[in-house]
Formats: C-alpha cells, sequence, structure tokens
C-alpha cells in the first residue's frame, strides 16, 4: 500500500498530460501537414536520385 502512495505524485501528472494532448489543435494540423510535405519532398528527391543513378534521365 506504501508503494502506491509513492507512486501516485509521479503517475497522477503523467496521466493529466496524455488526456489533455488528445485533442489537435491548428498548430498541430499544421505541424502535421508541414512533416508529410517534407517526407513527400525526400521521397521525389531520392526517387530522382535513383532515376539519374539508373540512367533513366
Amino acid at each position: 500500500m506504501k508503494r502506491r502512495l509513492t507512486l501516485a505524485p509521479f503517475l497522477l501528472p503523467i496521466a493529466f498530460a496524455l488526456t489533455g494532448c488528445s485533442d489537435e489543435g491548428p498548430l498541430e494540423e499544421t505541424g502535421e501537414a508541414v512533416d508529410e510535405a517534407v517526407e513527400d519532398a525526400g521521397d521525389a528527391l531520392e526517387d530522382a536520385v535513383d532515376a539519374v543513378e539508373d540512367g533513366g534521365i
């Protein structure tokens, strides 16, 4: 029982933080869009490099 009481002050803030992050705001959506755009650009660059290496261009 004592162990549970000593862990409670550490576990409660984590539980509150996890539940508070469930809603996506406009900044989160913008960040995800930027991440996707950067990933797409990286994929396109890799495809271009592959094409040059294979003699396709």
